[in-house]
């Protein structure tokens, strides 16, 4: 039986519809009273693993799933030895740059030398920063790195940005994107390269319903 992980929060409804449209039907994930982390699909040839959003390439790299669905973002930051094999186009948003509305930058690189940065993503950050040829002092937080330049902790923030309320809302800018993310498919190289045909076969189903969906 193949084990797909499947990330909690805001990927997993469309995640839910994406293999349901391939014969895979792991609604009772979207139950409201479910408190089942491992569900069987209704066919009875794949199960779900229901892990928090940066644990799915920690579950498909060591092999206890054969796939999973997680951000770019995810990937981007842990850069775990896992086949990146389909961009499943929900999930949409960018890593970006923000600073306060009120400040003077509107530009990556007008940010001083050596000025904080608050970030979940600091191994992105860093590479950016790098790139730039600029240094500055990375602060990890794992909880709203948004508080950072408001508390005047830090002069700008690298963060996901979506439809930008929170910036806006508590008077932030995004000035510069790093990438774009969505909700790509992964798979263990070594699960894919002993493959019988059955990973392959549910592989490709997924990429014509994408191509279907892209020419609707």
């Amino acid at each position: 039986m193949l084990t797909i992980a499947l990330a909690k929060g805001a990927l997993l409804k469309d995640s839910v519809r994406c293999f349901a449209a391939v014969g895979l039907d792991f609604s009772t994930l979207l139950e409201a009273d479910n408190r089942q982390l491992m569900v069987a699909s209704r066919c009875g040839r794949a199960r779900a693993l229901l892990v928090r959003n940066g644990d799915v390439p920690v579950y498909v790299s060591y092999g206890q799933a054969q796939l999973g669905v997680v951000g770019f973002d995810v990937l981007q930051e842990q850069q775990r030895p896992v086949a990146q094999l389909l961009d499943l186009g929900f999930g949409g948003c960018r890593m970006s740059v923000a600073v306060k509305a009120t400040s003077p930058y509107r530009r990556a690189a007008d940010l001083p030398a050596h000025c904080r940065v608050a970030s979940k993503f600091t191994r992105c950050a860093e590479a950016f920063f790098e790139d730039l040829e600029l240094p500055v002092e990375l602060i990890h937080l794992t909880g709203s790195v948004e508080l950072g330049p408001i508390t005047g902790m830090s002069e700008a923030i690298v963060d996901l940005v979506a439809t930008g309320r929170t910036l806006a809302e508590n008077g932030l800018i995004a000035i510069e994107d790093l990438f774009e993310s969505s909700a790509r498919l992964i798979g263990n190289p070594l699960a894919l390269r002993l493959d019988g045909g059955e990973l392959r076969g549910l592989i490709n189903q997924l990429e014509s319903q994408r191509a279907a969906a892209i020419c609707r």
